[in-house]
């Protein structure tokens, strides 16, 4: 759905939690559009009497939709860090049945998850006491395609973001339009590649070091997703992390590149590398 995201008070508005409100919780439907929902690991230690404030990180799911195993791997990192953990839940077959890739390209049969996803945070921004500096982004496969693009669309409200082996993805070229490159962004979204902000970010890739099948992700030129400059990507995950990284420092947007030694395509794998990235970032700014 499209629309303005209205920004909400990022200290919380007194608001009384219950017991699922706190640790592992149930699902929430997101209030702008109750299709997608969300759920949330949120620290035993928080206080509804206190004044501390937390670090919010959004994971994002792959095309499995484990959103609840991400919530779960990333908890003793939420604990250890004074850290809300809000994980996306975008289902298959929204509009079209079967549809696996709705949510990777941020808008699809007009709606635009990137608002939803920013409606979920300012709906834990408004419950929780959060930092107002903006929050943490992972993303592996499918989720790294979404934190990505995100990345381009939003850079105003990260401090970080890990984008882990995007099997599809979208440089910062102005020759080629969406979602090849970025020469439409402003008649598409609305508005312009913000650089600065994009610079401000503390930017991941992380990818195995085997991460080399093509069987997924390959798209013929008789696909619907075929777009003229699509072969700009390269062959594999490799090759394409590659690129996208290095059409971001191209932009001036300075990298961290993890590749990790002997790990294929696994999820299970990458969230040690997201997790040590975070903490790194956490430290600078407490």
């Amino acid at each position: 759905m499209a629309g303005h995201i209205q920004r909400t008070s990022r200290q919380g508005h007194g608001i009384k939690l219950s017991y699922y409100d706190f640790g592992a919780t149930p699902f929430f439907a997101c209030q702008m559009d109750q299709r997608f929902s969300y759920c949330l690991h949120v620290p035993e230690g928080y206080s509804e009497t206190d004044a501390k404030i937390y670090n919010l990180a959004v994971i994002v799911h792959g095309t499995g939709r484990t959103a609840t195993w991400y919530r779960d791997r990333f908890a003793d990192f939420a604990d250890n860090n004074d850290c809300i953990i809000l994980a996306p839940l975008f289902p298959v077959g929204i509009i079209e049945p079967g549809e696996l890739s709705n949510y990777k390209r941020i808008d699809f049969h007009g709606i635009r998850y990137d608002h939803i996803l920013l409606s979920m945070v300012d709906e834990v921004c408004a419950k929780y006491r959060v930092r107002d500096d903006g929050f943490l982004m992972y993303g592996y496969s499918g989720g790294g395609q979404f934190c990505q693009r995100f990345f381009m669309l939003h850079p105003q409200r990260l401090r970080a973001v890990s984008i882990g082996a995007p099997g599809v993805v979208t440089l910062l070229n102005a020759d080629y339009d969406w979602w090849v490159g970025v020469r439409d962004i402003e008649q598409r979204f609305g508005h312009r590649i913000n650089l600065e902000a994009m610079r401000r970010v503390e930017v991941q890739t992380v990818i195995g070091s085997e991460d080399t099948q093509t069987w997924e992700i390959t798209i013929p030129r008789d696909s619907k997703l075929w777009m003229d400059g699509a072969e700009l990507q390269g062959e594999n995950r490799l090759d394409r992390i590659e690129a996208l990284a290095g059409s971001f420092e191209a932009g001036g947007i300075r990298v961290r590149r993890d590749v990790v030694s002997g790990i294929a395509h696994s999820p299970f794998d990458m969230a040690g590398p997201a997790e040590e990235f975070f903490t790194t970032v956490i430290s600078k700014t407490k």
